[in-house]
């Protein structure tokens, strides 16, 4: 007999995948309902119940944390930047000289911007390090995995698209770089490189394109995904697996475990 499209539906929930993301399951009964509730992000971001060890202190160094507080540096020293800066050719590198030079605390302002920017950069790679030390990509955590790794992406992509934005010689040509080997990669090369620079070259566009994401779109979902991260290890039950889980938890770990075998 040929599979319905409920019977797809129903192997699908029933995968490794779909579990990881989606823990409640489905079903139209109260306690379902009530499940659904508590566990979406945007109707209940924090846990109706906490482990008494999650209240404890542990030696995790909080990169997260840290990670997280110079996220918030970037925005709030971000936001005053905007008010001085055109994202146009002939202006975009004048308004950088002006920050500088020209500006009260402008200087402090950018550079406090600029190193605040390079810290998360090895804030996440060093939390991303030490999870994966820890073994935090394991069941039930992989789903909170992949969305660390998103949010790796993703700050890699604010520095890239914030590179460009003085307008000068070294960021230019950086992007000139960076755009080229883009173009590189087979089939969808050049295509990703025009849609990267809106054009050809570096040009007003790509200047206008970077400055659109850097700005706006990349932190507003860098936001979601942040939100989501955290909301997934209180769900989980913290950072790191621990002696004490859940007896479902080590049985589902053990699960994934014999049918790896």
């Amino acid at each position: 007999m040929a599979k319905t499209i409920t019977n797809y539906f129903e192997e699908l929930r029933g995968t490794r995948v779909w579990r990881s993301v989606f823990r409640s399951g489905t079903g139209s009964s109260t306690l379902h309902r009530a499940l659904a509730v508590q566990q979406n992000v945007f109707l209940h971001l924090f846990s109706t119940k906490v482990r008494t060890r999650m209240l404890s202190f542990s030696a995790t160094w909080y990169l997260g944390t840290l990670t997280f507080g110079t996220f918030l540096i970037l925005v709030s020293t971000g936001i005053p930047l905007m008010f001085y800066y055109h994202p146009s050719v002939p202006q975009a590198y004048a308004d950088t000289k002006d920050l500088q030079f020209v500006v009260s605390s402008g200087l402090f302002l950018r550079n406090l911007h600029r190193w605040s920017a390079h810290a998360m950069v090895f804030l996440v790679f060093a939390h991303m390090f030490k999870v994966f030390y820890r073994g935090a990509y394991r069941p039930p955590r992989e789903f909170n995995w992949v969305i660390g790794v998103i949010l790796l992406l993703i700050t890699l992509l604010l520095s890239y698209t914030g590179y460009l934005l003085p307008w000068d010689q070294l960021a230019f040509w950086a992007i000139t770089v960076g755009s080229n080997i883009a173009s590189a990669v087979p089939v969808l090369g050049n295509k990703v490189h025009f849609l990267m620079l809106g054009g050809n070259m570096v040009n007003a566009n790509a200047l206008l394109r970077f400055y659109v994401l850097h700005c706006m779109i990349l932190p507003l979902v860098a936001m979601l995904f942040v939100a989501i991260h955290f909301w997934r290890i209180r769900k989980d039950g913290g950072l790191y697996a621990h002696q004490s889980e859940p007896r479902t938890v080590s049985q589902s770990v053990a699960a994934a475990a014999k049918g790896a075998q």
